[in-house]
């Protein structure tokens, strides 16, 4: 592995862009179509709620593809000489819903770039900032934490169980983890990361025990049964990825109300993989 020049990775700090989408009609039903009958309900004309994740993806050119699919480092993000790439966590604020025919401009930023050691080796966090704004002002802001990881290694430590919450939730959908729901996002976001879809990569190269679960396809669950709970979007959602989610069955998506908020996670094999929590805004 490459060393970690942190202070030269740091230089991105402050880098910014622009990119554009619209919330098109064609792009809503794809989403429903994936989702349902998992999507909180919100009046005619709003787009679902976490639709945001499917905006203005990277397009890049299959010549400017890096090994795993993703585009090659070094542009916008920083070149983290770590080959295996996930999201961390991050979190939405809601300031008003983004509707069908919206023209959306996404400012993005550079927030941080740092490295720590893990069980399992080093890790480089990155996190990027988001602002989307339509015709009525700003919508939606965001932090999205990037993690970079070490190759798999033979024999390396297994990353720590977190049990699933001992209380009933108030709310929860089983869901099945299918190369279909995995396809169906992968290419609404126009995500190449193989080891989203090609098995032999995923288990072979990266060494997983299947193919992997986006963590803004669970983020985006565990925002919609928040709403669900709560009767509205939640004004703020954290999330944070546990351990990855591979295929294979079903997995829960779970919430219980706590105080204004809920607290939600996704789990399989009695283990949590990914856990949030939502406030309720103003007027709740």
């Amino acid at each position: 592995m490459a060393a970690i020049d942190v202070e030269h990775l740091r230089g991105w700090i402050g880098r910014t862009r622009t990119v554009e989408d619209t919330v098109t009609p064609r792009l809503v039903a794809e989403y429903r179509a994936t989702f349902a009958p998992h999507l909180a309900a919100v009046p005619e004309g709003e787009a679902p709620l976490a639709l945001h994740w499917c905006l203005a993806p990277e397009t890049p050119g299959a010549d400017t593809l890096g090994p795993d699919g993703h585009a090659a480092k070094g542009g916008f993000l920083p070149p983290v000489p770590l080959p295996r790439r996930m999201w961390a966590g991050g979190e939405v604020e809601i300031l008003q819903p983004l509707r069908v025919g919206d023209r959306v401009l996404r400012h993005e930023t550079v927030a941080d770039v740092s490295v720590k050691e893990g069980r399992t080796g080093a890790l480089c966090f990155v996190a990027v900032r988001h602002a989307y704004e339509t015709g009525r002002g700003v919508a939606i802001r965001e932090r999205q934490d990037i993690v970079y990881r070490e190759a798999s290694r033979a024999g390396a430590p297994a990353g720590a169980v977190t049990p699933v919450p001992a209380e009933a939730p108030d709310a929860a959908w089983e869901v099945a983890a299918d190369p279909v729901l995995l396809f169906r996002y992968s290419a609404m976001t126009f995500n190449g990361h193989r080891f989203h879809y090609d098995r032999p990569y995923a288990t072979g190269v990266e060494g997983y025990a299947g193919l992997v679960v986006h963590g803004p396809l669970q983020a985006s669950l565990l925002l919609n049964l928040a709403a669900g709970l709560l009767g509205r979007a939640p004004a703020r959602f954290r999330y944070r990825g546990v351990a990855p989610m591979v295929d294979g069955g079903t997995f829960a998506v779970a919430g219980r109300r706590a105080g204004a908020g809920v607290r939600g996670w996704t789990a399989a094999a009695g283990s949590v993989r990914m856990e949030s929590e939502s406030e309720s805004g103003p007027g709740a």
